[in-house]
């Protein structure tokens, strides 16, 4: 059974684990294979980060004391911008299709509402297929484009904004 969970400090090994994982397994990422470097340290501070900001989640599924993805949504408490966050999401490919992208955007729906949370947004790029059906099926709309925004393999590669407002 797989459980989500907000992330816990003692996850942060594991958490580096899995990012190096999903860096390695999919070109949907933001950072190359290897280029992400961070110590355990660093990853513990980022992780207190966003445990102490209010407006912050990070929530992880884990199965048998290992994590299978990931839901991160950063917020900032300035005044204009504290009704919103922007999200990032993994998931490792052995477990994609699973439904655990539903139950992590379900939980992140729940925590906005109780948090004064109005806007959600996220940026996928635009050959990320899976990715888009996930977002369009739990409510997202595209907003924009942003045209060559990534270089990928040798490919320039659009983001689509997509946003949801709850």
């Amino acid at each position: 059974m797989v459980d989500i969970r907000p992330i816990r400090l003692e996850d942060a090994e594991k958490y580096m684990n899995l990012f190096n994982m999903l860096d390695e397994e999919t070109i949907f990422r933001l950072y190359e294979p290897g280029e992400r470097v961070i110590t355990s340290e660093q990853q513990r501070e980022n992780i207190r980060q966003i445990m102490n900001n209010k407006k912050s989640l990070l929530l992880v599924a884990e199965e048998k004391g290992e994590l299978l993805g990931y839901l991160m949504a950063a917020g900032r408490e300035i005044k204009r911008i504290a009704h919103m966050v922007h999200i990032s999401i993994g998931i490792l490919q052995s477990h994609a299709g699973k439904g655990i992208g539903t139950r992590l955007f379900t939980e992140l729906e729940s925590w906005a509402k109780e948090n004064g949370i109005h806007r959600l947004e996220l940026t996928v790029m635009e050959n990320n297929e899976a990715g888009k059906a996930l977002y369009r099926k739990m409510g997202f709309e595209i907003e924009g484009i942003k045209k060559h925004s990534l270089y990928v393999d040798g490919e320039y590669i659009d983001d689509i904004y997509m946003s949801k407002l709850i």
